[in-house]
């Protein structure tokens, strides 16, 4: 039985290249891409793949709400992150959330499909780039403050920042104009942020939302 990917990445290029390579292998087959992690989400539960490649810069919704996300609904999701970005907030966020991999996209693809193979096996994999050590000292001493929202303000946040009205994000997520609306309020309380230009470049910053 071949291992099943589903893919999630807002670069075609990127994805059809990986299925390319992945596909090279006997044993993998990718069933499905997304290239956003509203979309994925849909995707996943639809194909129930073994292992979800994904990114976490993303529009519409980022890897690390999509992974949350995912894994409310099918909590056995096997997840690997594959990330342009070795800041080491955004692999102790995923990890947190509960991806059992961490790959930067300058990987080799052997290490790629080694990364697959061991978390299909119930392993943790972080990519070889990246220093233990470095993880060690995060979860010592640093935390994000996008902690402090819950998963629903991190979903109005994020359409904020990329430009949506109150009325958009309210048809987006099944709310109302008035709920985003105290979402929102809430949310800037929260972060102690008192306008729009300093909520973005906090979102940026903390890979909520692509610059």
């Amino acid at each position: 039985m071949k291992i099943s990917v589903f893919l999630v990445d807002d670069h075609r290029i990127f994805r059809d290249t990986l299925k390319v390579f992945l596909e090279l292998e006997d044993d993998i087959l990718v069933v499905g891409q997304a290239d956003d992690g509203r979309s994925a989400i849909t995707g996943i539960l639809e194909t129930s793949p073994d292992i979800v490649l994904m990114d976490i810069t993303m529009p519409e919704l980022n890897g690390i709400d999509a992974i949350t996300e995912t894994l409310l609904e099918r909590p056995n999701t096997r997840i690997i992150v594959l990330s342009g970005n070795s800041d080491v907030e955004y692999i102790y966020r995923a990890l947190q959330v509960g991806a059992q991999g961490y790959l930067l996209k300058e990987s080799s693809g052997v290490e790629l499909v080694e990364a697959v193979r061991a978390v299909y096996r119930g392993k943790r994999y972080v990519s070889l780039e990246i220093p233990q050590s470095v993880l060690v000292d995060y979860v010592r001493g640093s935390d994000s403050p996008l902690e402090k929202l819950s998963l629903r303000e991190r979903e109005v946040l994020q359409l904020i920042v990329e430009g949506n009205s109150s009325a958009l994000i309210a048809q987006k997520l099944g709310l109302s104009p008035k709920t985003v609306d105290t979402y929102r309020s809430r949310l800037m309380e929260k972060l102690d942020v008192k306008d729009l230009p300093s909520l973005l470049r906090m979102a940026i910053k903390h890979g909520l939302t692509p610059p």
